[in-house]
């Protein structure tokens, strides 16, 4: 996986002062509660949603279990059908594959449906290196573009602008990357969405190139899908002469009867919607009939590393619906761009240190940033259990391990850890295995506790700056014990 935002700090420093930006909050706390009032809603009217679910998670699991046997057929199919199919390792050589393929054609622009592996490998700068411009055609992902800005959702990449913002942001910038935003735009959102509209519809009508992720690809047919709410992306799939879609290999379903299970779970947890407006199929090339040459990028980029992993590769599962953005309660606050990566919430949290590793200092803090309350594993559509994966990558944080790949052999690389947390858990064991000294230290803490400071000096901080130290009780328990039962019942 390409590296994170440039200049992004650790998650800790950039959700302080996300936390502190009150438009910020406001946005996101209006936006994450509507959207979790409607799914719920959504998912109300179905009576077999717990089946729906586990039967998501059931073809994930073992789709991943026999991804090579599914991969292969996928590229059988999708040849069959006159298609090309090309295989990246990871982020640099994707890019370069598609730099390639879009200057074979003699273009200098591409028109790209919403794609968040494009985003993951950067593929955006990487055609502007080579003097190719890409122009997203999503509502939200044109108002990220058009504003310098990032992404900050899966599902809504400008869910942290409000109307105005997105107003001013279109009456300033439309004019530099093609038609201007009508005179005396307001901030309605019909006239924002006519003023988007307007300027892409001659890239649309221009583009001879379209770049496209999929929802998912089918195996035995070499089919891929691609859902969506605004239209756009049926342009860019059906108007271009070519079509080169990336896709992360995890996103394979082995037949169209496992593929009628997440056309019903997946519109509900993003959208609320019973079904996609949108629901765009391809099968590679057909004379008359879209593009004329099809080319299909399966994007590696860490996810073999990621499979390895026994207990974080469900998050492999996950079909990108943000559920658990929308309730968890840290996203809430934080925002997306604290995560320091195109995933933000918690799939970000668990996916990002696995796809990235956690040798940086932001994806070594990632599995910190909930409070594993365990909404996200609720809500999410393949029952990914987000608070386990969470926690088993702290513990490879603390250990120093990471998932490393030496040639065609995937190993643990043990690392050094944390010293300071070693050297507290000896001397509590050593405390807890000597009941007198264990005592003498308790009835200390309760005579000097009036002295004792709310927060923890030098690296305690850490902890202690958002929370207050627990008060130390007047009388420790083994005394009060003594004291009220005589000693009765144990309490050594």
């Amino acid at each position: 996986m390409s590296g994170t935002f440039v200049g992004m700090p650790a998650f800790p420093e950039a959700a302080r002062e996300a936390v502190g930006n009150k438009t910020l909050r406001g946005n996101l706390r209006h936006a994450t509660h509507t959207i979790r009032a409607k799914r719920a809603k959504a998912v109300a009217e179905v009576s077999d949603w717990a089946e729906l679910r586990e039967a998501g998670k059931r073809i994930k699991d073992h789709t991943l279990r026999h991804l090579d046997r599914y991969l292969e057929q996928l590229e059988e199919s999708v040849t069959a059908a006159g298609g090309i199919v090309h295989w990246a390792a990871d982020a640099a050589e994707a890019n370069e594959i598609v730099t390639q393929l879009v200057k074979m054609t003699g273009e200098s622009e591409v028109v790209k449906v919403k794609s968040m592996a494009t985003q993951e490998i950067g593929l955006n700068e990487a055609l502007e290196a080579e003097g190719i411009r890409a122009y997203e055609t999503d509502l939200a992902e044109l108002i990220v573009q058009l504003g310098k800005d990032r992404p900050s959702h899966i599902l809504v990449p400008a869910i942290h602008r409000n109307r105005g913002e997105i107003r001013d942001i279109f009456s300033r910038e439309m004019s530099e990357w093609g038609r201007p935003a009508p005179e005396g735009l307001t901030d309605t959102p019909a006239e924002l969405a006519e003023a988007a509209r307007l300027h892409l519809r001659e890239k649309f009508l221009r583009a001879k190139v379209g770049i496209s992720g999929a929802n998912f690809m089918v195996a035995e047919t070499g089919t891929l899908v691609v859902v969506e709410s605004e239209g756009n992306g049926r342009m860019c799939l059906t108007l271009p002469e070519t079509l080169i879609s990336v896709v992360g290999i995890e996103k394979i379903v082995p037949t169209w009867r496992d593929l009628e299970v997440f056309l019903q779970t997946l519109p509900r947890s993003s959208t609320a919607e019973r079904m996609n407006p949108y629901t765009s199929t391809w099968t590679g090339t057909t004379d008359g009939d879209g593009p004329s040459t099809f080319h299909l990028v399966l994007l590696d980029n860490g996810r073999t590393d990621t499979l390895a992993d026994e207990v974080g590769r469900q998050a492999l599962r996950c079909i990108r619906c943000s559920a658990c953005l929308n309730v968890c309660p840290v996203y809430e606050r934080a925002g997306g761009h604290a995560y320091g990566s195109v995933y933000p919430g918690p799939i970000g949290a668990i996916l990002s240190p696995q796809l990235r590793g956690t040798g940086s200092e932001i994806d070594a803090s990632l599995p910190y940033a909930s409070s594993l309350c365990g909404a996200c594993y609720e809500v999410c559509p393949v029952a990914i259990d987000i608070p386990e994966v969470l926690v088993h990558l702290r513990e490879r944080v603390v250990q120093g391990g990471e998932v490393t790949r030496e040639g065609n052999k995937v190993v643990l690389r043990p690392a050094k850890g944390h010293a300071a947390e070693r050297a507290a858990m000896r001397a509590a064991r050593w405390a807890f295995t000597h009941p007198g000294a264990l005592r003498t230290g308790q009835r200390a803490a309760s005579r000097t506790r009036r002295f004792h400071p709310r927060t923890l000096p030098g690296p305690g901080k850490a902890w202690s700056g958002t929370r207050d130290l627990p008060p130390v009780p007047a009388e420790p328990f083994r005394d009060w014990w003594q004291r009220t039962r005589g000693g009765k019942g144990g309490a050594e």
